[in-house]
Order: C-alpha cells, then sequence, then structure tokens
C-alpha cells in the first residue's frame, strides 16, 4: 500500500461505513479535493462512484472507469440528465483558482449558482442527500471580534469588486440550498473548507500554497510575491476528505460545519517557511502584483462544530506538509 492509499484509508475510517453499497456522485472529481474524495471512496471497491468532471478526457487522465467508478456527464449550466438515483452527492465543483476569478469572474459565479441549483433540483425529484462545498472565504473581513470564525459568523463582503465573484458566489449558493430545505424539505448539509492543500493539487493551480509545494517539491527556493501577512487555516487534503465524508453521514441537515485544524492557523509567510524547511530549501521575497489575490487579513476557521460530530484532524502544518512533499516526490497520487 502507498503513502497516498494508506493516508486515504484512514480518512475512510472516519465515514464508518455510511457509503457501503450506496451510489454516490462527486462533482468537480478532478480538482484538488475531488480527486481524493473519488480515490477514497473507491478504495474498498463497496461503493458505487460516478465522477463528474470538465470532461471526459479530463476524467480519463487521471481515472480509469472499473466496476464501481464511471464517468457521469453533468454540464454545471444545465438540468441533470439520465441520472441514476444518487444516495449521496458531493457537489465539489468550483472555480477555487484567483487568476480564474480575475479573468473569470462571471464564470466562477454562474457555475456556483447554477451548478448548485441544477443539483438541487435532482435532489427535490428524486431525494438523496447533497453535501456542498464551500470556502472560508464566506466569512469576508475580520472584524476583531472573533479569534475564529464560528458558522454563524457573517462579514463583510465587497460585492461591488468583481473578486467578489467567489465569497459571494458561495454565499447564494448556500442559502439555496437552505432554501430548498425549508420550502420543499431536501436534505443537504454545507462543508466550509479552510485553504485547503494536498498532493493533489493541480499544476495550473494558481494559490500561494500549491506554487510553493510546486517550487519545493522541484528542488527551488520559494519565491514570495508579497510579505505574506495574512493569517488562515490550513488543512491537509486528507483531513478536509475525512471532515466531508463525516458530515456526509452524520451532519444535520441544513447546517454548515467548518473544516480547520487548530494547530495550522498560520501566516502565509509561515507556510512557505514551513514547506521551505522540510524540502531543504529558503524563502526568496519578490514582491509584486497577484492577480485575484484575496484581500482578508485573518481566515481563521473555528471546527469546533464539526468535531462534536466525532471528526479529528490527524495532519497538523508540518505532517501535512512532510506527508505532501513525500508522495509528491514519490508521484504515487
Amino acid at each position: 500500500m502507498t503513502l497516498y492509499e494508506n493516508a486515504l484509508r484512514k480518512a475512510a475510517e472516519d465515514a464508518g461505513g455510511a457509503f457501503e453499497g450506496k451510489n454516490v456522485l462527486v462533482t468537480g472529481a478532478t480538482g484538488l479535493v475531488g480527486k481524493a474524495l473519488v480515490d477514497c471512496l473507491t478504495l474498498d471497491g463497496k461503493t458505487a462512484v460516478y465522477a463528474a468532471s470538465r470532461s471526459k478526457q479530463s476524467f480519463d487522465a487521471r481515472f480509469k472507469e472499473r466496476e464501481n467508478l464511471k464517468y457521469f456527464e453533468f454540464d454545471l449550466l444545465q438540468p441533470v440528465k439520465n441520472a441514476p438515483k444518487f444516495d449521496y452527492i458531493i457537489h465539489a465543483a468550483s472555480n477555487a483558482d484567483p487568476k480564474m476569478f480575475d479573468k473569470d469572474p462571471v464564470g466562477t459565479m454562474t457555475a456556483n449558482f447554477m451548478g448548485t441549483y441544477n443539483l438541487l433540483e435532482l435532489v427535490r425529484k428524486m431525494g438523496g442527500r447533497l453535501i456542498y462545498i464551500s470556502s472560508g472565504e464566506v466569512y469576508g473581513q475580520y472584524d476583531g471580534a472573533c479569534e475564529a470564525f464560528c458558522e454563524d459568523y457573517a462579514g463583510y463582503v465587497n460585492f461591488s469588486e468583481a473578486r467578489g465573484c467567489y465569497p459571494t458566489a458561495k454565499r447564494a449558493a448556500e442559502n439555496l440550498l437552505v432554501c430548498y430545505n425549508k420550502q420543499y424539505g431536501t436534505d443537504g448539509v454545507i462543508v466550509r473548507l479552510s485553504h485547503t492543500y494536498g498532493p493533489t493539487q493541480l499544476e495550473r493551480d494558481s494559490r500561494a500554497s500549491s506554487e510553493f509545494f510546486r517550487l519545493a517539491s522541484r528542488g527551488d527556493d520559494i519565491i514570495m510575491r508579497s510579505l505574506g501577512e495574512t493569517v488562515r487555516s490550513y488543512t491537509c487534503v486528507f483531513d478536509a476528505v475525512s471532515a466531508i465524508l463525516t458530515a456526509a453521514a452524520r451532519g444535520k441537515s441544513g447546517e454548515a460545519y467548518n473544516v480547520a485544524n487548530t494547530n495550522s492557523a498560520v501566516s502565509i509567510a509561515e507556510l512557505a517557511k514551513t514547506i521551505a524547511e522540510a524540502a531543504g530549501r529558503k524563502v526568496v521575497f519578490e514582491i509584486g502584483e497577484v492577480k485575484g489575490a484575496g484581500k482578508i487579513a485573518r481566515g481563521v476557521l473555528d471546527a469546533s462544530k464539526l468535531e462534536k460530530l466525532g471528526w479529528r484532524a490527524r495532519y497538523d502544518l508540518k505532517d501535512g506538509v512532510k506527508i505532501t512533499l513525500d508522495i509528491m516526490g514519490d508521484r504515487h497520487e
């Protein structure tokens, strides 16, 4: 068993067998979180997993269809057609790349909202539970009123700027899920991820953490484009997967759950330093403009609500960085 498979197996344990014999659809299946989810759910062969991605080509490049894994054609902007009965739909399809927020804010908004609407319509007609993968960006600006964002916090988001496309769309999609629960009695849960990293990151991902890992895994020094003073919660993708499965299996319908590691709230500069030290490299500052970058000075999430469901993060920052670099180095992902 590879290091990657072992980490996924541990994440699967948190579901307690809830997905055995079930049909599960994962959208965004070739994204950072989606890939790990699909790999985790298909490990034991007891769950029928349907993977939806941008295209069959992108699916084939990462996966192979087998008895318990099938490609599912789904256009976020169109009603879902020819769908079997899904017991769970994990909706992880979304632009999460800052460069895309700058380049395609309209696509970012419409994909988030319309994709969620179309899946909620499917749940309304056919049943099942929708797990919407949201983001800590929904909390907006930090106002100093708390050390970490709890699920009922609602800070300021500047929706007069195009960069507001991502948090605004996530807020709207979350509220749409809650409205469907109230009006139609559908079953849905919201999972708000903090900044997530791991060996399943995309090569084109422009987020700072992904760039740091790419450079370090190649043996290069880490380049900082800013002073990196923003403090964020960081979550290893294996903890994110176990959190999503925990919320899917045991979360209360209509509720939102934060995903974060208490021991992994650091500045961007501290993250860069941790990755560089683990790879035996150094951090180099080359200050410049970062298109699409967020303006939130502090984005720390409180995950105690999810922890009450029995979830615990396994990887603090140093452990998460190490396993990410080890797997990227082995290319077992």
